[in-house]
């Protein structure tokens, strides 16, 4: 995220970003980073998985109690998403998309913890071939990379336009794009739900980028302040001590916006998941009450 040994850089914008590896940007460090965090997902829901799952029915109810403390707290998340978060809204379709919603929330949730991690600073310290190129193998967020969020945010989009084509029927999903309007404003509500269609997972990406970028240039701030206290001397510690407290404490609230950006961005796309079958709902329940209207 930060590289500790250019703390007193003026410039504390590029130790946040994307870098090469030593073979060039044709893969970069940010892609080793989303790979680390597709494994982990995958492999910390499958360790999860085995210690949560019902055991032997000979030890009677402890078959049904998960006994590890982390599979137990990853148990509550997960039943916490599908029954308080994602099954108000979705309904009966609830269980068809959570494992869709489930992976984006982990995986999410690893790439911004990945991020807090120096794993960028431990291998620039390490090498100074790496220091000197400014590449490194892996490390910083992938999800404070527009391009990342961008690529989420689309295939959340494919999922909420497929999900609402499936519920509503290709003509049904054209038809939500009226609003439920009469005729002669189709030519101006059409564009209109068109551009909100689009709005949305461009809103998803730059949330999340936006977030995890700005919280991390505030890291990397204060630590650079605290560097170049410490090269003044004399009052300098002072500024070198309060930078250091105030980036301790931007570091605890980065872990609870790492979990809530990760909650945000699965919140949203269960809510626009919904919203799609909602408003084809509202428009047939508005045709039949007029109809009804008409045969009085």
């Amino acid at each position: 995220m930060f590289d500790l040994t250019v703390l007193a850089s003026v410039n504390p914008v590029p130790h946040t970003l994307n870098h090469p590896t030593p073979i060039g940007w044709a893969w970069s460090m940010h892609a080793n980073t989303l790979i680390l965090a597709g494994l982990l997902t995958v492999l910390v829901m499958w360790w999860a998985a085995a210690r949560i799952r019902t055991g032997d029915p000979a030890r009677g109810a402890e078959a049904y109690v998960t006994t590890n403390p982390f599979a137990h707290a990853l148990e509550v998340m997960c039943v916490y998403l599908r029954e308080q978060t994602c099954r108000p809204l979705l309904g009966e379709r609830t269980d068809r998309f959570m494992p869709f919603l489930w992976t984006l929330f982990f995986f999410i949730l690893f790439n911004n913890l990945l991020g807090l991690v120096p794993l960028l600073d431990a291998q620039h310290l390490a090498s100074a071939e790496l220091r000197a190129s400014h590449s490194a193998w892996l490390g910083g967020t992938a999800t404070s990379n527009i391009y990342v969020t961008g690529l989420l945010a689309l295939i959340a989009a494919l999922v909420i336009n497929i999900a609402g084509v499936m519920q509503l029927g290709p003509l049904g999903y054209l038809k939500h794009l009226t609003a439920g309007t009469p005729t002669y404003l189709w030519p101006l509500m059409v564009p209109i739900e068109i551009i909100g269609t689009i709005i949305k997972p461009v809103a998803l990406a730059i949330r999340l980028f936006a977030n995890m970028t700005a919280g991390h240039i505030l890291v990397a701030t204060l630590f650079m302040f605290a560097g170049m206290g410490a090269k003044l001397g004399g009052l300098g510690y002072a500024i070198t001590l309060v930078s250091g407290v105030a980036a301790v404490g931007v570091y605890f609230l980065e872990l609870f916006v790492a979990l809530l950006q990760a909650f945000v961005f699965m919140f949203l796309t269960t809510v626009f998941i919904a919203q799609l079958a909602h408003h084809g709902e509202h428009e047939h329940h508005g045709e039949i009450g007029h109809e009804h209207a008409h045969a009085h």
